[in-house]
């Protein structure tokens, strides 16, 4: 499944925060978010870039906030 904000519709290759990431960690865009994202629910591939995250009002949860 691939990963894709849910706040912007777009994909960790279009995101320069992912690009510039992976290219640190010797990885891709999608892998680094399916590996290091922490609001990335695996179960449908949804996640919130950092400025959508913000916009959402930074959600937390104590078991940790997935995007829905």
């Amino acid at each position: 499944m691939k990963p894709i904000c849910v706040g912007c519709m777009k994909h960790p290759e279009e995101l320069s925060e992912y690009v510039d990431a992976a290219t640190e960690e010797g990885t891709t865009p999608d892998e680094y978010v399916m590996k290091e994202e922490g609001t990335y629910n695996r179960e449908n591939g949804h996640f919130l870039c950092t400025p959508c995250y913000w916009r959402a009002g930074c959600p937390s949860s104590p078991r940790g906030w997935k995007a829905p």
